[in-house]
């Protein structure tokens, strides 16, 4: 089956550790039908993406999230912002040298995303990027400097949990659309003991805000539609 690409503009990656300069790089994109989507990152800047800038990246854009308790047949499609969302949130796993992909890198990659509902009431709740960051580093510490992490950093027992939460309860409501972002809010709520419940605990979320920010658990949809 022939491929399609293009080239596209991805701004906005910096990391907590390097400059606070936004990178800029150009990404050839080719699809196909086979898991995901292929994307070779070819940097036209000297900041950091991924990995260093000098060498071209390979990374996969992924169609659909993880699950374990669900067949595919079975899971509804997950938003473009969900999507989106968690590939964002494995790469600052990847930046931070994380072995793994946990509710934390979840929760940084919905304020990444920074468009959906769920990151806009975050952050109207005063939950933002850099104090997610700064509790991250207070929680969990700073990785080997020398460690790099794999091109998919392997979600922990409590991430899967948090994303198969998201698809059960978009199961149960009966509801037609898709998995969005703000399930997957919820999902890392869900787990108590997590890291990303923890942090956001600690940064003012609770039981509460999560049933307000439930009522906007449909709102992601618009976006993935177009």
């Amino acid at each position: 089956m022939a491929s399609r690409t293009l080239t596209f503009l991805l701004t906005s990656l910096s990391t907590p550790q390097l400059s606070g300069e936004t990178p800029q790089c150009s990404f050839l994109l080719s699809t196909s039908s086979f898991r995901g989507v292929k994307l070779v990152t070819r940097p036209s800047c000297s900041s950091s993406f991924a990995l260093k800038c000098h060498r071209s990246v390979l990374s996969t854009v992924l169609s659909t999230l993880p699950t374990k308790k669900f067949t595919s047949e079975k899971i509804p499609k997950w938003s473009a912002r969900a999507i989106r969302s968690f590939g964002l949130g494995e790469l600052e796993a990847r930046k931070i040298k994380y072995p793994n992909t946990g509710t934390e890198a979840l929760l940084m990659g919905i304020l990444i995303e920074g468009a959906s509902p769920a990151a806009k009431f975050l952050r109207a709740n005063g939950i933002t990027l850099n104090k997610v960051r700064e509790e991250i580093l207070n929680l969990l510490g700073r990785s080997d400097l020398y460690y790099f992490s794999p091109e998919h950093p392997p979600l922990t027992e409590q991430a899967q949990k948090a994303l198969d939460w998201a698809v059960e309860e978009k199961l149960k409501s009966g509801d037609s659309g898709e998995i969005t972002t703000t399930h997957v809010l919820l999902g890392i709520w869900s787990q108590v003991e997590s890291a990303g419940h923890k942090i956001l605990a600690t940064l003012g979320f609770n039981d509460e805000k999560a049933k307000e920010l439930a009522k906007s658990i449909n709102g992601d949809k618009v976006l993935s539609s177009r």
